[in-house]
């Protein structure tokens, strides 16, 4: 998971994969939608796919690359404890701010 953190933690990369989302791509592609040169954009393809969260096929001379999601779903079940903390705290902040409300009435 430590690699799945560390290749969404840059911005670009980020980009990458919510534009794989709709659609496979090329890496000419990729680089279109990017502010970076085409050498950037195959070492970023490089820490994602090292990170499984993306998978390149040949077709014929072209690399086309497509989003992976399974390592998400590691990330996002790590993460539940931390929804299921943030959301006591909102539920608990909204049960004071309607105090709040009644008192003042």
């Amino acid at each position: 998971m430590d690699a799945v953190l560390h290749a969404l933690a840059d911005p670009s990369r980020r980009t990458v994969l919510a534009m794989l989302r709709n659609q496979p791509a090329t890496a000419g592609q990729l680089a279109e939608a990017l502010p970076i040169a085409r050498p950037g954009v195959s070492r970023h393809l490089r820490v994602l796919r090292e990170a499984g969260l993306v998978e390149v096929r040949q077709e014929a001379q072209r690399r086309i690359y497509s989003l992976r999601p399974e390592p998400l779903a590691e990330v996002d079940s790590w993460l539940e404890d931390y929804r299921a903390l943030w959301q006591q705290r909102l539920d608990a902040l909204h049960t004071e701010i309607a105090r709040g409300r009644k008192a003042r009435r």
